[in-house]
């Protein structure tokens, strides 16, 4: 499975531009897969829920499934959180998945950056950062990519990974 990554500041257009990405690797017939980096409270589960419970009363796991989806919760309890790469070992076989967030990991990544927000780059400090897509002019030597131009960061992807969606990755 191919792995590529997009980093930024929050605010920086990441989960936007993900969201356009997906449907046209899609449409290429390449099968995707996301894995996106939290802040440390999250929760996708809600209070008064039966499953919301069952975590609540000490469960280490909880699966729902449906005919129409299935979700896997594991409570960590006080211990480390996974490296991205393993992670990764939990997905089902894809030809694609995408990482959102894990600024520091050691996968080709794309850069988003809004100048106007104010932050710097990421870029001067972490080698793994291919390219930067902006929706304004950017001083670096990598490849620049119009942020508002989802299809040619797309290509961008498919050719720095090699992937051809008309043959098996």
């Amino acid at each position: 499975m191919k792995v590529f990554g997009f980093a930024g500041y929050s605010g920086a257009g990441k989960t936007t531009l993900i969201e356009q990405l997906i449907p046209r690797f899609v449409l290429r017939g390449l099968e995707v897969s996301l894995v996106k980096h939290a802040h440390h409270l999250f929760d996708i589960d809600r209070p008064g829920k039966d499953s919301y419970r069952h975590r609540e009363a000490g469960a280490r796991e909880v699966l729902i499934t449906s005919d129409q989806r299935w979700v896997l919760m594991h409570e960590l309890r006080g211990e480390a959180e996974p490296s991205l790469h393993r992670q990764l070992e939990r997905f089902s076989p894809c030809d694609l998945i995408l990482v959102e967030g894990y600024k520091h990991a050691s996968i080709p990544k794309i850069e988003i950056h809004r100048p106007s927000a104010g932050k710097p780059l990421l870029h001067p400090h972490d080698a793994n950062i291919v390219a930067v897509a902006s929706d304004e002019p950017v001083d670096t030597a990598l490849p620049t990519l119009d942020l508002n131009d989802p299809d040619a960061i797309a290509q961008f992807v498919l050719d720095h990974l090699n992937i051809d969606p008309g043959r098996p990755t």
